[in-house]
């Protein structure tokens, strides 16, 4: 997914929502953090697992960490991270780039309730 189709997919589906392009990276929740001067925890990050056969994207604040207890809990088996190659093959973007949406046959998305304090 490219720039554009990711500012198009804003315009088309949340409009009031602006698409901001930066200089520096930030392909880590410290570097994002950084860029946009704020506290890691402000920072949503998208983690992309495997539980069986179905990809997950989890998304949660950039401090926090993953309970892998619950994972299993909710999904009924363990789960694992996608390798760099499996991430850029299934959502189209980088480790480090990927989208917190759902776009046409990508992955299923787990919002974290937590995300909800984030200003």
């Amino acid at each position: 997914m490219s720039l554009q189709s990711v500012q198009q997919f804003f315009a088309d589906n949340a409009p009031d929502i602006e698409v901001i392009e930066l200089s520096q990276s930030t392909a880590t929740v410290a570097l994002a953090a950084a860029a946009h001067r704020v506290e890691p925890g402000q920072i949503a990050k998208t983690l992309s697992l495997k539980v069986k056969n179905e990809v997950i994207l989890v998304v949660a604040k950039g401090d926090a960490r993953l309970d892998n207890k619950k994972l299993k809990e909710t999904f009924g088996a363990k789960a694992r991270m996608l390798s760099s190659d499996e991430v850029v093959n299934i959502t189209g973007h980088p480790v480090g780039g990927v989208l917190p949406v759902r776009t046409g046959e990508s992955p299923f998305g787990l919002l974290r309730h937590h995300l909800e304090t984030v200003q």
